[in-house]
């Protein structure tokens, strides 16, 4: 279909409230406003004619070059016509954000810097909100200093376009405006939400740029992470990358952490499989703290234990957790279908919400616990209200541990005995053990005890399958799963185990196509098909170093690394056929398995000997 970008071509900019997707054309195509969870105000992404967009580009060139200002999360646009050049930098101003939870309450919004260097060059602006995914009526008029949109009750203003018009586009109003720009020239849109605060001047927006840049690159190279250019080596500009990409899904408001910033990107062009990721998985959240623990970023780790202590306690003590949450703390999440937007290329339905908020999955324990552990070990004491929380965590995990569940890959079949998530509650109780041993967390360890060997001999048993040589997806199942790829790396088991090693093995088979991972390849409820999964390629990778297979985990590392796009970003899922993008996007789990992988391809190389090595790796020791 005519009008959308490929995933690929996007770059990402916020300010740890909310994300807006900026494309090589110059078009912001998907921005929720004032917060992330929050209905859209562009949606280009999701329908190319009536999602609504803000375009700035040079007349008569296609599409610009990307990079981001160096450990940044401000993006610059650089279009070319001869000896002209526009530069767009875009951003998200930042202000007290990311210093902790709460920061500014100044309105959001996007400052779009245009510079214009070499000689004159034409320029178009088209800024065509639309507001409630597109569901509310919007009007453009004139207002002072600019330009004012409303749709219902929501407003956004616009300043810095003279000279624009609006014109009727079928779906609702756009503002177009052209002009040109001298060399030497600059120029500042600012699109913000509401009608509050003064318009900036050209000290303002300079103001604005430079601290945002200061405190992006303060967090990114804080004196705490000196050590990270030495294991990282070549792949140190990703790493960051996937530093600042997590950074950028975090909420200031609340600590929790987007699983992506985005809905409905199909994980198969024109297919069914389309799923709204903008919340807080406890399972997503909780290992995107960790990737950001082994960075030296331990707050972000620390303010998510404390809003899910605070969200979900009361919900463990009454035997009802949610799996997800949004992110101040939203609980109905009801999943909603609109059949007004056409989808990315024709994928529909486009959905909100996501009813995976009620499923039970067992192995978000465990990674929850992990977050805890992972901060125990480096020495970060935890309080006593959140050390008491992951008591109650752990008792909820031996009560329900028995119980079929939905698995991590939240699907939508019948509940089944998931062995991935069997390890996870082992690893849910061996953790907390750990906790209790060293770190005064104080509860019934003789039951965590008792529970975590009945679930080690279960999985043991009944998760084993000698005839294919593997650990199967679920108790008495056939299929490979390739989250059981992390039992070594969990240290349910060590990594010489001829089973793991065979897991290993099948899932190369089996699973792995082009140098990438499918999760699976049997029914989960769905029609339709999906991509490889990145993170499961990441896992295959941390397998292989720790097993002593490193040739084998370069390459296929040096092969995945390779397909982030032109800024460093990472989908959810590939097309192991041509290595397009699937799936939403910036993914928080393919950046958490860049960061890890680089870790563990680190200390397998020999190239890093950390103070707290990455659990899994021979000597570490099993619990």
């Amino acid at each position: 279909m005519d009008g959308y970008l490929p995933i690929s071509d996007y770059a990402a900019i916020g300010n740890l409230r909310t994300v807006a997707l900026v494309g090589r054309s110059g078009s912001i195509d998907w921005c929720c406003l004032p917060s992330l969870g929050r209905p859209s105000v562009f949606a280009a992404l999701l329908d190319a004619r009536r999602g609504g967009r803000f375009r700035v580009r040079a007349l008569g060139v296609r599409e610009g070059a990307q990079h981001y200002l160096e450990d940044t999360n401000v993006l610059a646009t650089e279009f070319r016509d001869g000896a002209a050049r526009l530069t767009v930098t875009d951003l998200m101003p930042l202000r007290g954000e990311i210093e902790g939870r709460g920061g500014s309450e100044a309105p959001p919004e996007i400052l779009r810097i245009l510079d214009c260097s070499g000689s004159d060059i034409d320029v178009a602006v088209e800024w065509s909100p639309r507001f409630d995914y597109s569901r509310a009526v919007t009007v453009i008029e004139e207002a002072p200093g600019g330009w004012r949109a409303t749709g219902g009750k929501e407003t956004l203003c616009l300043s810095g376009v003279a000279g624009a018009a609006v014109r009727d586009e079928g779906s609702g109003p756009g503002l177009h405006a052209r002009f040109t720009m001298r060399d030497g020239e600059r120029r500042v849109l600012v699109c913000r939400w509401g009608t509050g605060g003064a318009a900036h001047g050209r000290g303002d927006v300079e103001a604005l740029l430079e601290r945002t840049v200061h405190i992006w690159r303060e967090w990114a190279r804080r004196e705490e992470a000196v050590q990270t250019p030495r294991w990282a080596g070549e792949h140190l500009p990703l790493v960051t990358r996937s530093e600042l990409a997590l950074k950028l899904l975090t909420s200031a408001d609340t600590g929790a952490i987007a699983a992506a910033p985005t809905t409905s990107v199909p994980e198969e062009i024109g297919g069914v499989r389309n799923w709204d990721y903008r919340y807080a998985w406890i399972r997503d959240a909780s290992m995107t703290a960790q990737a950001l623990i082994s960075l030296g970023h331990e707050r972000e780790a620390l303010d998510f234990l404390l809003w899910m202590e605070q969200t979900s306690e009361e919900h463990f003590q009454e035997m009802r957790p949610q799996i997800l949450y949004g992110l101040h703390g939203e609980e109905d999440l009801a999943e909603q279908e609109f059949s007004h937007l056409e989808g990315y290329r024709g994928s529909r339905p486009v959905r909100i919400g996501n009813a995976a908020a009620k499923q039970l999955q067992l192995e978000v324990f465990g990674e929850l616990i992990s977050t805890a552990y992972e901060l125990a070990r480096r020495g970060v004491g935890l309080g006593e209200g959140t050390l008491d929380f992951i008591a109650g965590v752990a008792d909820y995990a031996c009560s329900i541990w028995k119980e079929p569940d939905h698995g991590i890959w939240e699907v939508r079949t019948r509940p089944q005995q998931f062995v991935y998530s069997k390890v996870m509650i082992w690893v849910a109780l061996d953790r907390a053990l750990y906790l209790a041993k060293h770190h005064d967390l104080a509860g019934d360890t003789a039951r965590w005890r008792a529970t975590c060997r009945a679930v080690r001999d279960a999985v043991l048993e009944q998760g084993y399958d000698g005839e294919i040589g593997a650990f199967v997806q679920a108790f008495g199942s056939k299929a490979l799963d390739a989250a059981n790829l992390r039992l070594p790396l969990v240290e349910f088991l060590p990594c010489e185990d001829d089973r793991v090693q065979g897991t290993i093995d099948r899932t190369l088979d089996r699973l792995c196509e082009n140098g990438l991972v499918y999760r699976y390849r049997t029914a989960d409820g769905l029609p339709g098909g999906e991509g490889a999964f990145g993170i499961c390629t990441f896992w295959l990778i941390d397998a292989l170093c720790i097993s002593g297979r490193v040739g084998e985990a370069r390459r296929i590392f040096d092969g995945i690394a390779g397909r982030a796009n032109h800024v460093g970003l990472l989908p959810e899922q590939f097309d192991p056929v041509d290595g397009a993008f699937l799936g939403n996007f910036p993914q928080a789990f393919s950046h958490i398995g860049l960061v890890n992988s680089a870790l563990y391809l680190a200390y397998a190389e020999g190239r890093w000997v950390p103070e707290h090595a990455p659990i899994g790796f021979p000597g570490e020791g099993i619990r």
